[in-house]
């Protein structure tokens, strides 16, 4: 009797574990499928490189939503970002000699990791998102993160107000279950962000 219980805990445990594994993976995949993210890594942690980050990052922005005002897709806005990848290269290289540092940036369309980061009221879990990385020299110092599709990048950072039409967009490209996740303050979808969290930064 002992050992049927015992198998059948096993069982229990085994399928709860796998049901939880494929909705985190489920659920992450279709996130990082609907953003596209900006990444800017400083020279260095100086506060003079930091500043000049920051900059950077002012400028890019400012030029990527004049690009971007009427882009409906992230496939779009990637497109737009790789035909204009040489522009951001000069606006991030001219930022940096127009404040006197010797240095160059590096400009690249690529997939890479990013932790758990929050936007306001939006908070996208850690994975593996298509990103426009722009390194500045060194590129040894902590880094800036946001989102260009829907755009949730906002200057001022601080103000933590994520626009309704980016809240929009990233519903209509969401399912239902995955935009809640990432959007709902509640119990229940703090737990299922947090087994998200889990599985991918230790299984998936």
């Amino acid at each position: 009797m002992k050992k049927r219980i015992l198998i059948l805990s096993v069982l229990f445990t085994l399928y709860i574990f796998i049901n939880c594994y494929f909705y985190a993976s489920n659920s992450l995949n279709n996130i990082e499928d609907s953003v596209f993210r900006l990444h800017i890594i400083a020279n260095s942690d100086s506060d003079e490189d930091q500043a000049l980050k920051y900059k950077v990052r002012n400028n890019i922005i400012s030029y990527m939503n004049k690009l971007c005002e009427n882009s409906s897709s992230k496939e779009e806005t990637i497109e737009i970002a790789k035909n204009h990848i040489n522009d951001f290269k000069q606006i991030a290289d001219k930022t940096i000699a127009d404040n006197n540092f010797d240095y160059t940036s590096t400009v690249e369309i690529g997939n890479y990791k990013f932790p758990t980061k929050y936007y306001g009221d939006i908070a996208l879990p850690s994975g593996n998102y298509d990103a426009l990385e722009i390194k500045l020299g060194n590129s040894s110092g902590k880094n800036w993160w946001c989102v260009l599709y829907p755009s949730l990048c906002f200057v001022d950072v601080s103000s933590g107000v994520v626009p309704d039409s980016s809240k929009e967009n990233l519903k209509n490209n969401l399912p239902d279950e995955e935009y809640a996740l990432i959007s709902e303050n509640s119990p229940t979808y703090n737990f299922k962000f947090r087994i998200v969290e889990f599985f991918n930064n230790n299984f998936i």
